[in-house]
């Protein structure tokens, strides 16, 4: 099934995230080969595709993963959260309907 997992950075984790960010990629790289990924990017906390020293809201992902509990574990371990960029973060159920 597929899941939607968000992130919402942290004020001020836009240093943090730039140091996680190559194993942030890595992990989702992984998703992507295993052919598990829909969509995944980061949320600019402006409305701009390269926010500077604005940062990020956070991030988005959708990707299929066997169970709820599994998306939640595979969330948990993210250097995103380990490292403290997100403040929250949480997995859902997420139905494809379009396109």
């Amino acid at each position: 099934m597929l899941y939607v997992l968000i992130g919402e950075d942290a004020p001020g984790s836009l240093e943090k995230r730039m140091a996680a960010r190559p194993a942030h990629l890595e992990r989702i790289e992984t998703l992507r080969n295993e052919g598990r990924l829909l969509l995944g990017g980061p949320m600019p906390a402006i409305d701009s595709p390269d926010p500077g020293p604005a940062g990020f809201f956070g991030s988005l992902i959708v990707a299929e993963f066997d169970s709820l509990a599994d998306a939640e574990s595979w969330l948990a371990a993210d250097p995103y959260v380990t490292a403290g960029v997100f403040r929250a973060y949480s997995a859902r159920p997420f139905k494809k309907v379009m396109p």
